[in-house]
């Protein structure tokens, strides 16, 4: 089995695992984030709980979105026999990123640790959205290779949330650190993990020069 058939189906599994359970989470069993709102402590900014939660409601469905979209157009079978509809999701993949990182946006502010973690937060929202912009750009100069390795690297940030928390709950967990310093290791450790996850792909995945077969469903 090809390399990237076996990591298209463990990103396929992790995909629909976490958004059944984000969507799970945030609508059903904890629709009031009463339990991640509990470590905000300190806040420089008085949140308005209502509104906050509206723009979670929103950050999550449309982060759930942008991961699946992504998903199914790194499919062979989407590439290269339903290209219209190739095209159609990815910009809908964009539409996505676009509405999560606005409203990461608002979301920042308030985040766990203060302004140590809300500035590498926005700086990711900027660094995903140039990240796709390129990979946008590629695609309509026809650089296919370039415009798939780009994707790739944007498309790892979907990953954000999932990987900030799971870095959190083994630093608070395992470790004994307070939430708030875990959730600060969570953030840059996400960052960094999936800014060398992303060339780790590109470089392994589909060799040194990155001209490998796309991934196979």
């Amino acid at each position: 089995m090809q390399k990237s058939k076996i990591l298209y189906r463990f990103m396929l599994t992790i995909a629909v695992g976490f958004i059944v359970y984000v969507i799970t989470i945030n609508f059903f069993v904890d629709p009031q984030a009463e339990r991640f709102l509990s470590h905000k402590i300190n806040l420089k900014h008085p949140l308005n709980k209502p509104v906050w939660l509206n723009v979670m409601y929103v950050h999550v469905v449309c982060a759930s979105i942008a991961m699946a979209a992504g998903a199914v157009n790194f499919a062979t079978k989407v590439q290269t026999h339903y290209r219209r509809a190739h095209r159609a999701i990815g910009y809908v993949y964009f539409g996505a990123i676009l509405v999560v990182v606005l409203t990461s946006g608002y979301m920042a502010p308030y985040a766990t640790g203060g302004k140590l973690n809300s500035v590498p937060l926005n700086l990711l929202s900027m660094l995903w959205t140039a990240m796709t912009v390129i990979a946008i750009v590629k695609i309509r100069r026809k650089q296919r290779i370039a415009h798939r390795n780009w994707m790739i690297r944007s498309y790892a940030f979907c990953y954000t949330n999932l990987c900030i928390h799971a870095i959190t709950y083994v630093v608070h967990q395992g470790f004994g650190l307070s939430y708030t310093h875990s959730y600060t290791i969570g953030v840059y450790g996400a960052i960094l993990f999936l800014l060398l996850a992303a060339e780790v792909v590109i470089r392994v995945v589909f060799g040194q020069s990155g001209k490998g077969r796309p991934m196979q469903p």
